[in-house]
């Protein structure tokens, strides 16, 4: 090469066809400047405009690589390349580019690819592509494969000047992506197309299949949706992907593949998924796996979750199903603790099964579960009233044992809580009828509640449990505190302390009402 900074690569790897490609950046300089006749455009063809029309696969060649080019600056195919001057080498020459080349760009090192068996044969072409930067791209190549690989070049190739030596010269401005479009070109000639993609990733893969839509490089596409689809995908290249989808019309044969994996074909019931994943969770055996598929179901159903963006995915009457579910399995449970085994096979079923605490435990969690996921979502009013006509509940706490009664003050502590913090905006009857049955059982399992607390915390409890209890009317105020009082007074710590909610009681009553 004239240019003493150009490196040539030399590949091994026999190839049906030959092409060689070079970054031209050469400081322009009198042995590089082009000849008159071509400076002044002889020879030169013009092709009419053409309106830019969306790249398809099926598409005509008067779509001309719309959206990747500039339709205004898609070259005649006649057009002879100014950077071709006579007498330079026919094969893997960088020649310099004149006023599209950035100066500060001058100094990049060409890059020329030569097949070593091929070079001087079958490469009766010369292609320059110009981005719209003003990078320039020239490639030595074999018309004979550019025509059969596409149609778009198909077009162009037969109008084709021919320069000094005899050879053809096309030139396409307005690239928008050099790169791809170089690669596109490349891949005409890689006689292993998916082992050259996989080489390339997915990302170039998708900019390749971009440029192949563009210039109807039929079997580029083909390659290029092989390998997409038959790899994984970070979240950047799923959007790339799905752009690009949104650009280009694919033929849906060779598309469908990609397609299933970036869109649902068959749409299911988001609704009835979220039930089932709900119930799995409910009904799990497993301590550990349930609570991580809780909290991932949480996010999932969260109003602030990336995933869930509106209430659509979450029905409130299949929610409320499952907790009636729960809550008839916990009666079941009292019932079964509170009658005594009259038969030995009951005794043996009894003893074949989870202790009781434990499986009270787990109904308990799946209630506070899905109360948070409903007062989450603004659902949880109904759940209060619930709640507060388990008249048959409580009447069995009293008699069951203290080692797990204490479960079920905790669901009323996480309704207590929610009330307190104004999450909640339900009726009075309702709060009222809440704190007639399950205000004495709180004050009864506080002790249990701080020895046993499971990422409960009491001091939060306290707070809002007086809030809550301060949204009742006055008169019954005055019958839940002097309840409160003795109960404080004779169990001390073991009694919730609500002396701030007993103090603007107190204030609201008398103070307030002698002025």
């Amino acid at each position: 090469m004239a240019n003493a900074t150009h490196h040539t690569i030399r590949r091994a790897a026999a190839r049906s066809r030959g092409w060689c490609c070079s970054f031209a950046g050469v400081p322009q300089s009198p042995e590089h400047r082009a000849p008159p006749s071509a400076a002044g455009g002889e020879g030169v063809q013009k092709l009419p405009p053409k309106s830019p029309l969306a790249p398809s696969f099926h598409s005509s060649p008067s779509s001309k690589l719309a959206g990747l080019i500039d339709p205004r600056r898609i070259l005649s195919p006649g057009r002879v390349s100014p950077i071709d001057p006579e007498g330079s080498p026919s094969v893997g020459v960088a020649a310099s580019v004149e006023e599209e080349v950035p100066r500060e760009q001058a100094a990049l090192v060409p890059f020329v690819a030569v097949r070593e068996e091929e070079e001087g044969r079958g490469m009766d072409l010369r292609l320059c592509l110009r981005g719209r930067d003003g990078r320039c791209v020239v490639m030595e190549l074999d018309s004979t494969v550019l025509c059969e690989s596409s149609a778009f070049f198909a077009d162009m190739v037969p109008a084709a000047s021919r320069g000094a030596g005899g050879g053809k010269r096309i030139e396409v401005d307005g690239v928008e992506n050099l790169e791809a479009f170089n690669e596109a070109v490349e891949l005409m000639f890689e006689p292993n197309s998916m082992r050259w993609l996989a080489r390339a990733g997915v990302s170039r893969a998708i900019g390749v299949l971009e440029v192949s839509s563009s210039i109807m490089f039929d079997r580029g596409i083909q390659s290029c949706l092989n390998y997409i689809e038959a790899v994984p995908w970070s979240d950047n290249e799923e959007e790339k992907l799905k752009n690009v989808f949104a650009r280009c019309t694919f033929d849906e044969a060779i598309s469908k593949n990609v397609l299933a994996r970036l869109e649902q074909q068959c749409r299911s019931s988001s609704e009835d998924l979220t039930v089932q994943l709900v119930e799995s969770v409910t009904s799990g055996t497993n301590s550990s796996a349930r609570k991580e598929m809780q909290s991932l179901v949480s996010g999932l159903l969260s109003k602030s979750s990336v995933y869930q963006k509106d209430l659509s995915g979450l029905n409130k009457g299949s929610l409320y199903k499952i907790c009636h579910s729960c809550l008839n399995s916990l009666v079941e449970l009292f019932k079964e603790d509170s009658e005594p085994i009259k038969h030995a096979d009951q005794a043996v079923i009894a003893s074949d099964s989870k202790p009781m605490i434990e499986r009270v435990s787990k109904q308990t969690e799946n209630l506070n579960w899905l109360f948070d996921i409903l007062v989450n979502n603004d659902m949880a009013e109904e759940f209060v009233e619930l709640w507060a006509k388990q008249d048959e509940l409580i009447r069995m706490h009293e008699q069951a044992s203290p080692m797990f009664k204490y479960e079920l003050s905790r669901i009323s502590a996480s309704v207590f809580i929610a009330l307190g913090k104004g999450r909640i905006q339900c009726p009075s009857d309702f709060r009222s009828q809440l704190f007639n049955g399950w205000f004495r059982p709180m004050l009864m399992d506080f002790g249990w509640l701080q020895r046993c607390s499971k990422g409960l915390d009491v001091r939060i409890l306290e707070e809002n449990l007086g809030h809550a209890l301060l949204t009742l009317p006055l008169h019954q105020q005055q019958i839940l505190f002097e309840e409160w009082f003795r109960c404080f007074a004779s169990r001390g710590t073991e009694c919730p302390n609500l002396s701030r909610a007993f103090q603007v009681w107190w204030r609201r009553s008398f103070a307030r009402s002698s002025r």
